[in-house]
Order: C-alpha cells, then structure tokens, then sequence
C-alpha cells in the first residue's frame, strides 16, 4: 500500500522557514539552522541525525510542492525567470517527477538525474491524482509549509515526520494556523542535541 507523508524541520515556535526570504536567503532569515542536523549528518556524534536523514532522503515515487517551494518567483513566468529550474542545481535531490503547484502553465523541466518538475494548475487534489500515478509508490509533500497545510485540511496526508530544532525564529513561515484540525498517533522518536525527531501517523 503507498501512502502520502511529510517531513519537516520546524523551530520549537512553530515555523519552518525564517521572515524576509529572498534568492541569497531561500529559507529566510535564521532558517538555515533548522537544517543543521542534516547537513551535519556525517559528522561524529550525529548517528541519529543520520538515521532521520536516510528517512528524509529515501526514494518516493513522486513528490507534489508549492511554487514558494520551487523558488522565488510568484507571477506569470517571465523571460526574466522563466529559465528558473528550482534551487537545486542540475540533479536536483528527488530522483523522480515532481509536481509544482503554480497558477501559471509551464512546460515540464527534465532535470540529471531523474527530476522531472511538472507544473499543476489544477491544485492540490490534481497533482495528487498526477504523482500517484506517475510515480508507482509512496509521494511525499516536500513543502512549503501552505501546500502542507492544505494537504493536512484535505485529508490527504497518511504520515508526518518532524525534525525539532532547538531553536527559536519569532517570526517566519508558520506550519500550522487555526484551520488545522487533525489527531497524530506517535510511530517513533529520537533525539540528538541538535534535534528532536517523531514520526506520525495522521489520524482523520
């Protein structure tokens, strides 16, 4: 059976990314410290971290994102930005397809090593139904925190996994709002001194 799941890094205030994201600053002010642990999993000491990090990294069938997610660009695709083809570089992480939610059509980018980033006007029930198809196995909603979100009020989130980062941002990119009504079953938990890791079940 595939499910549908998310992991995220969250501050122990609640966000996910820092305030005044810009292209030098793409998780925003004071985000970057949210992945610490992870770059730093090889690191002695970092076992745990390490473990969380195979979790966060294990191959999907297919993964759905925000635009905000994709990059920075918010209107109509550009000559400007059009050659935009996310933060990643040339191989992009995901090793798979890879479904933008955007109100603005674009043609698909194939990226080295297996990252096709597909563009869903549609929303979120649409690029769903595209990456269960197109992937064969489970998909992950790889951020940011409003696609999360409506995966959430949508019910169609199977599992969440957090990274809890001893730090605080005071402002940012909240994960949860005042919408969001859901029940977590715990599935399992670790820590290091640099994170508190838990897996969910979601309970609808």
């Amino acid at each position: 059976m595939t499910i549908t799941t998310a992991h995220l890094s969250v501050s122990l205030d609640g966000f996910v990314a820092g305030p005044n994201q810009t292209m030098a600053d793409p998780i925003g002010r004071g985000g970057l410290a949210l992945h610490q642990w992870h770059f730093d999993a090889d690191e002695p000491g970092h076992e745990v971290d390490a473990r969380w990090t195979a979790e966060l990294l294990r191959p999907r069938g297919a993964y759905v994102m925000g635009r905000n997610m994709f990059g920075p660009v918010r209107d109509a695709w550009s000559t400007h930005d059009g050659d935009w083809r996310g933060w990643w570089g040339d191989e992009p992480p995901y090793h798979a397809p890879v479904f933008v939610l955007t109100h603005h059509a674009r043609e698909p980018i194939e990226m080295a090593g297996g990252t096709t980033f597909h563009f869903v006007t549609e929303g979120l029930e649409r690029a769903l139904e595209l990456a269960r198809t197109a992937g064969g196995g489970d998909v992950d909603i790889a951020g940011g925190a409003s696609t999360v979100r409506q995966a959430l009020r949508a019910g169609e989130l199977d599992e969440f996994a957090f990274d809890i980062v001893p730090v605080l941002l005071g402002s940012g990119e909240r994960l949860f709002d005042e919408g969001i009504r859901a029940g977590f079953e715990l599935l399992e938990g670790e820590h290091s001194p640099w994170a508190t890791h838990v897996r969910y079940r979601i309970c609808h």
